[in-house]
C-alpha cells in the first residue's frame, strides 16, 4: 500500500531536521526553526530553500499537533509539496558535488606558448577559458574578456604577430585573478551557484570556478565551471 502524502512528508521532514541539527551539533536541543537559522550558515541548499523549509515547519506542526488519532491528520500535503521536501532532503543527504557533475579533462597551456600554437589547439575545441601554467605553477586564466582587452590595446599596431605573442603577454590584460576562484571537488553544486551569484552582487563577477581536489591552485585541475554550465544542469 502506498504511503499517504502526510507520511512521506513527515519522513522527509524528520530526516531534514536530523541533518540540520547534526550540522550544528545540536541533536534534540533546538527546534526546527532554530536549526534552520544555524545550519543555513553551513549549507547553500538550506539558504536557497530557507523560506520553503520554514513553511514546512508550520505544516508539520499542523499535521502533528492537531492529530486526534494515529490514522488521522488534519492536513494532507499536496503531492507537489511532498515532492519538493523529498527533493530538498535528497540534496542534503546526498549532495550533488561539482566533482561528480563537472569533472572533465582540462586542457592547459604554458606561459611561453605562442598565440598561434594555442589558437590551433583550441580551434576545434570551443574553449572559452584557457588555464595558463609556468611548468607546474598556475599563472592565470585567459578569458575572452582578456583577449578583447589585448586586441583593443594593440589595435594601433601595424602588425600583430601570433607567432611572437605568448600567453604570458596575454595574461597581462586579465584582471589579476579576479575572474576565477579555486574550489574543492566535494563542493555542493548549490554552493558553486551561490559563489557566482555573490560575485555579481559584490561587483567582482567571476567567469569560472576551477576545480581541484582540495580547492588549492597547486593541485591538478579536474574541471572548470562557468555560469552557463550551472544553468544547463538545472
Amino acid at each position: 500500500m502506498d504511503k499517504q502524502n502526510s507520511e512521506r512528508f513527515l519522513i522527509a521532514f524528520n530526516k531534514i531536521e536530523k541533518i540540520m541539527k547534526g550540522m550544528v551539533d545540536q541533536n534534540g536541543h533546538i527546534n526546527f526553526f532554530k536549526a534552520i537559522e544555524l545550519s543555513k550558515k553551513e549549507h547553500a541548499a538550506i539558504r536557497k530553500y530557507e523560506d520553503e523549509l520554514r513553511e514546512f515547519g508550520d505544516l508539520r506542526n499542523a499535521i502533528v499537533h492537531h492529530r486526534t488519532e494515529v490514522e488521522y491528520v488534519i492536513a494532507e500535503p499536496h503531492t507537489e509539496i511532498v515532492e519538493l521536501i523529498e527533493h530538498i532532503e535528497k540534496l542534503l543527504s546526498q549532495p550533488v558535488t561539482v566533482g561528480t557533475s563537472f569533472a572533465r579533462e582540462v586542457h592547459t597551456f604554458q606561459s611561453n606558448d605562442t598565440l598561434s600554437e594555442v589558437l590551433r589547439k583550441v580551434r576545434d575545441k570551443k574553449f572559452k577559458h584557457i588555464p595558463i601554467y609556468d611548468k607546474e605553477e598556475f599563472m592565470g586564466l585567459l578569458t575572452a574578456s582578456g583577449i578583447m582587452r589585448w586586441l583593443a590595446a594593440t589595435v594601433e599596431e601595424e602588425t600583430i604577430s601570433r607567432e611572437i605573442t605568448t600567453m604570458d603577454d596575454m595574461l597581462k590584460y586579465e584582471r589579476n585573478g579576479n575572474t576565477y576562484r579555486f574550489i574543492a571537488s566535494n563542493t555542493p553544486v548549490y554552493e558553486a551557484e551561490e559563489i557566482f551569484k555573490n560575485s555579481v552582487l559584490s561587483g567582482h563577477k567571476l567567469e569560472a570556478l576551477l576545480i581541484t581536489r582540495n580547492g588549492r591552485k597547486d593541485e591538478t585541475l579536474t574541471g572548470i565551471i562557468t555560469p552557463i554550465d550551472l544553468i544547463q544542469i538545472e
